[in-house]
């Protein structure tokens, strides 16, 4: 039995949670974590002279805990309840039948280096400041953005972060958020299937 780890990181509001439910119902054996689900609570995060709480950085979130869920599931992919029914729109599935897939999507996947060793394949999802914060603007969040936010902490701290992968973290593919679903899918979909040749030869 083989797994592949594929991350799909990057811009708030980019598209990594649509991409990774679209994923998770086209492939195979194919099950997601996301980093969403391991915040620390609001009273763990820091809050900085701003009055901005710190939520886009990795101190804000239970890393370690993440890790350890994407170990236990290489561990036993088959006892996570993972669809094995899927829509096959990707071609050539049949070839991924002894394979199990784990989607990892966050914001922040690549910068802590015991998770990004654990990808096989990484994606990073990009936006333009404009339409990123109009896309931003749409979302409820809990607690809500404060006036300022997105200028004053989410934007600068994606900036941070994509400059520190664009000097240490190698092989990432880089997708354009503003691509219509279905193209981004394609493209991810055809690079997976990549990624299980090699694996299987």
């Amino acid at each position: 039995m083989k797994v592949l780890v594929i991350g799909l990181g990057g811009v708030t509001n980019g598209g990594k949670t649509t991409l990774a439910e679209m994923l998770k119902k086209m492939l195979p054996n194919c099950d997601t974590i996301s980093q969403d689900d391991f915040f620390k609570p609001e009273s763990e995060v820091e809050t900085d002279e701003r009055g901005f709480k710190l939520y886009d950085v990795l101190d804000a979130l239970y890393m370690d805990e993440m890790v350890k869920s994407v170990h236990n599931w290489m561990k036993n992919p088959s006892s996570s309840g993972v669809m094995t029914e899927t829509q096959n729109t990707c071609d050539n599935l049949k070839m991924t039948e002894d394979v199990y897939i784990l989607i990892v999507e966050g914001f922040l996947l690549y910068n802590y280096e015991p998770l990004n060793e654990l990808c096989n394949r990484r994606y990073f999802f990009t936006l333009p400041y404009e339409e990123c914060k109009r896309r931003r603007s749409t979302r409820v969040y809990e607690p809500a953005d404060t006036p300022g936010y997105f200028d004053g902490h989410v934007w600068p701290m994606y900036l941070k972060y994509k400059k520190e992968l664009e000097e240490n973290a190698s092989n990432i593919v880089y997708l354009d958020g503003t691509k219509s679903q279905d193209e981004l899918l394609s493209f991810v979909c055809s690079d997976i299937m990549q990624e299980l040749k090699k694996l299987r030869e």
